[in-house]
């Protein structure tokens, strides 16, 4: 058992600078007012006496109830003081709110989406557009914040569509700004801003090539280029470059020390997450978590290691591809959870984790423990979607991607891959040849080349070109290359989620200990050919947790925030039976995914969040909360005793159920989904009609042009995508090895002679 002693009390991470800002004058001064008065409604200062336009007035008699109901949940002396800093303090007068609420406008949300929410703030400045839009002709930062708020809450509900997307757009900023700003909830909450457990060390020395300034294209020539160092592409770099080849990786991304993390939330988002973690799909129903960093989403994710199961591998197997069910697969799997050292041997459950697996041995579900990619050790951290100080999760910085530094690998990170190069061959094919593309040094807030940035084009020849940009971006890149199959980005599926929430009577500390170490299997398969929920456990980070909750208003949120410190959490993964699509922006080329939970999934979901009620219940929460609007939370009575003969028969709680599937599928407008895990824009088929690239992950209709990451996924996996990910890239890439390195018919006459 490892020593839980808190051997992280006197490690302070390195800062990690914030990249400049976007220059903010994509709004007028008066636009930024009325978005900035609407901000004060959302998440306001709760006073009993005007001090400011922020201000919400409440009684002192409500006011006196609140501050006893939070205070209530801090312990110690200063509960009470703690409790008053949450409600007065006001987002619009913190600088910190303000520069990331204009950075993720300028630079995570689409021009499209910024120049429709700008019409509305236009309008919201006018007598007229005010009278249309709130009922009011005076302009909505001139009204006090209870009206403003009344407003807010009307646009929920609206007949108006653009006013319903409104609601969505600029709730679920503030909300998630709040939190990742504000001087107070953290402390609030206790939430240390480094694990309690675990102790720093150092990470892989990697080495990245730097290239002088110049104005002609830099060449670059190499046997394999890989671009994206993720899960797959990690591995193929391992396995390319131990079977003697030259390889490189480039990274649109950079890299970062362990001494770095965990990072803050802000510089996380910013440093390692895809769209700075602002990505949403383009209804707003859908809140998309992918990493954009060295090692990719395995840098980012939460060590939870499982492996493909039978019925997926035979669904795929029965598409075509029958190396779902080989043994060939099956070592590709073992092979990639050795080198991670994944066990069960060394979890250590967390509190939510037990209630999940413990409430699940109660009502007879069949659950387990999830394995987990820890090198064979204890990994009691749950900070590791912020980066992991302690590199005990092996994911491919610390594994593969050394592995393949070993073997003669060589790396660039900030590398943007404009395109694939092609030459046609004699056949006609398209043959890969290499990829351009734009090379970005570190510049003074990375801190690596001085005072600024140098840009260089750069062309890299290469033998094959292997491309492992993960879901979001593979296929925009085979679409700047110029290929043409309608299939490039289609078939997009994101095991959505839905978040439940447990309130118990005592603190629980959510943070501490592993992430997601339970999984709940007995609702796996619905509709009986393998479509239905898994129940796991989320990382509890509060700028995760916490802005996922619905708002309701800006009192009853700050509430909901104070709860963290008493709860758990469930999600509720579904393999969703019907996909999406991503395709570029037609402005600027950035992601974007057109996809809603179908109601066949959403159907689904519900009995994930019936069974996660269940299992809350007959742990003995005192109140369940769930990311719909659409759901009033259940408050179970006081009465309620949780060993009583009824369970989960209790007349409360199914008369909650009831009405629960009364409203099933729920409404995708009222409810925040969310995606941990994005698969299938270039999925692998045995025909370029239904599928990307064929069933060696070369892409159909070229030579050389290999994917290899969870695009490739011919459906949803059901299960987290990282070990299916890397095994379909040990098998893909050994082959491509053994290809690359098989001696010419001349070299075998040769070898014949001798």
């Amino acid at each position: 058992m490892a020593d839980h002693t808190n051997t992280m009390s006197t490690y302070i991470p390195e800062e990690v600078p914030l990249p400049p800002a976007p220059d903010a004058s994509f709004y007028t001064e008066s636009q930024w007012s009325i978005l900035f008065a609407i901000a004060d409604a959302v998440v306001p200062s709760i006073r009993t006496a005007p001090q400011s336009t922020s201000d919400k007035v409440i009684s002192t008699a409500e006011y006196d109830a609140v501050l006893n109901k939070i205070s209530s949940m801090i312990p110690g002396p200063d509960a009470k003081n703690l409790a008053v800093k949450l409600l007065e303090e006001s987002v619009s007068t913190n600088p910190v709110f303000r520069a990331i609420v204009e950075r993720t406008l300028g630079s995570a949300v689409p021009e499209e989406g910024r120049n429709g929410l700008g019409m509305i703030l236009n309008a919201l400045s006018t007598r007229a557009g005010s009278l249309i839009l709130t009922g009011s002709t005076t302009p909505i930062d001139q009204q006090p914040v209870s009206f403003r708020e009344k407003v807010i809450v009307g646009w929920d509900t609206s007949r108006l569509p653009p006013l319903r997307a409104i609601h969505r757009a600029l709730t679920a900023i503030v909300k998630k700004s709040w939190v990742l700003s504000s001087p107070n909830v953290n402390e609030m909450l206790g939430f240390p801003r480094v694990p309690v457990h675990g102790k720093p060390a150092e990470g892989f020395p990697y080495e990245f090539i730097q290239i002088p300034p110049g104005d002609a294209p830099e060449t670059i020539e190499t046997d394999v280029v890989i671009v994206g160092s993720g899960c797959g592409g990690a591995v193929t770099a391992k396995n390319l470059a131990e079977a003697g080849l030259r390889v490189l990786v480039v990274e649109k991304s950079y890299s970062y020390s362990p001494k770095s993390f965990p990072m803050s939330g802000n510089e996380a988002y910013n440093s390692m997450f895809e769209g700075s973690g602002a990505v949403m799909s383009d209804d707003g129903s859908m809140a998309i978590l992918a990493g954009s960093t060295w090692g990719g989403g395995g840098t980012i994710n939460w060590s939870a290691a499982l492996q493909t199961q039978a019925y997926v591998r035979q669904e795929w197997s029965d598409e075509g591809l029958p190396l779902f069910t080989s043994w060939d697969y099956q070592r590709s799997l073992d092979r990639v959870c050795d080198r991670m050292g994944v066990n069960t041997e060394h979890v250590k459950h967390n509190r939510q984790n037990s209630v999940i697996l413990e409430g699940a041995r109660k009502l007879g579900y069949a659950a387990k423990t999830v394995p987990q990619n820890t090198g064979n050790e204890e990994h009691y951290c749950g900070h590791c979607t912020l980066g992991c100080a302690s590199t005990g999760k092996k994911g491919p910085t610390e594994s593969f991607l050394a592995d393949a530094a070993r073997a003669g690998a060589t790396f660039i990170e900030g590398f943007n891959a404009d395109k694939v190069l092609f030459e046609t061959n004699r056949s006609g094919k398209k043959a890969a040849t290499g990829v351009q593309g734009t090379w970005t040094s570190r510049d003074q807030y990375l801190g690596l080349s001085g005072s600024g940035a140098t840009k260089r084009k750069v062309i890299i020849k290469a033998k094959k070109v292997v491309v492992s940009s993960g879901t979001l971006q593979s296929p925009l890149l085979l679409l700047r290359s110029g290929l043409k199959n309608s299939q490039i980005g289609r078939n997009l599926h994101l095991h959505p989620v839905m978040g439940v929430a447990a309130l118990f009577d005592e603190d629980t500390r959510p943070w501490e200990g592993s992430a997601l170490t339970t999984v709940v299997n007995e609702f796996e398969d619905l509709d009986g050919h393998g479509h239905g929920v898994k129940i796991e456990s989320a990382a509890m980070i509060p700028s995760i947790f916490i802005p996922i909750f619905p708002w309701k208003d800006g009192l009853e949120y700050k509430i909901a925030a104070a709860k963290m410190r008493r709860s758990t959490s469930f999600i509720t993964l579904t393999k969703d039976r019907d996909g999406g699509r991503v395709f570029p922006d037609p402005t600027d080329g950035r992601v974007r995914v057109d996809y809603t939970v179908s109601p066949f999934d959403r159907r689904h979901i519900v009995e994930g969040v019936v069974a996660a009620a269940k299992i809350a219940y007959i742990s003995g929460a005192k109140e369940v909360l769930t990311t719909s609007r659409e759901i009033d939370p259940f408050i179970r009575p006081d009465a309620s005793d949780p060993d009583s003969p009824e369970g989960t028969n209790d007349a409360a709680l199914q008369n909650w159920i009831t009405e629960l599937r009364r409203k099933s599928p729920l409404n995708p407008e009222r409810t925040l989904f969310a995606s941990a895990h994005q698969m299938g824009t270039c999925r692998m088929g045995k025909s370029p009609k239904s599928s990307v690239v064929d069933p060696d992950c070369q892409v159909w209709g070229t030579e050389g042009l290999y994917v290899v990451d969870a695009s490739v996924f011919p459906s949803a996996s059901g299960v987290n995508p990282m070990v299916t990910n890397m095994a379909i890239a040990d098998w893909a890439s050994r082959n491509l090895a053994q290809l690359m390195t098989k001696p010419t018919t001349g070299e075998h006459s040769r070898m014949a002679r001798l």
